[in-house]
């Protein structure tokens, strides 16, 4: 007879975080944002890219990727953006496990400013390239996406010029040292 393995706190505690991290970024990109009148697709400048990379930061590369895959394809699926709903849960899942992996690799656990700067900007082109196809095969045209690109790149820009000092600090918090 097999002995069944207890249910860890640990695992409880990663469930909960991950949770807590799709609600984070579905409300942040939800609920603070900007639509812009540059795009032909209504480009969206929101908080949920900050929330991704503080997320990428804080908890590492697995977190990550299920937060911006679920929370920023949720906010698609509710919102009218139905149709990117597949390209963003890619886009976004892959950006936040870039951030992750680059900011928890070797000896770093999100601890490294640098580090950090690196790695979301690293992360852009991925998510500016997932969209650009996106956008190609949705319209048919692969001139037209073009016209995305400078709302996607100061999407990109704000919410790491708000995740730098926001992790910074959150890193310097009790509770965030714990996942050192």
């Amino acid at each position: 007879m097999q002995k069944a393995a207890p249910y860890s706190s640990t695992r409880t505690r990663q469930l909960v975080i991950t949770a807590m991290s799709i609600a984070l970024v579905l409300v942040a990109t939800l609920f603070i944002n900007i639509k812009l009148p540059i795009a032909s697709s209504g480009g969206l400048v929101h908080m949920g890219t900050a929330m991704l990379f503080l997320i990428a930061i804080l908890f590492g590369p697995r977190t990550a990727l299920i937060a911006g895959a679920i929370g920023m394809g949720l906010f698609d699926l509710i919102s009218g953006w139905t149709l990117w709903a597949p390209f963003t849960i890619v886009a976004r899942g892959l950006q936040g496990y870039i951030v992750g992996r680059i900011t928890w690799s070797s000896r770093y656990k999100g601890d490294n400013p640098g580090l950090n700067i690196f790695a979301m900007i690293v992360s852009a082109p991925v998510m500016l390239a997932v969209y650009y196809v996106c956008e190609g095969i949705l319209y048919s045209n692969w001139v037209a996406p073009a016209a995305s690109i400078p709302g996607n790149i100061t999407q990109n820009v704000v919410g790491i010029l708000v995740a730098i000092p926001v992790g910074i600090a959150l890193k310097k918090t009790r509770f965030f040292r714990s996942f050192r």
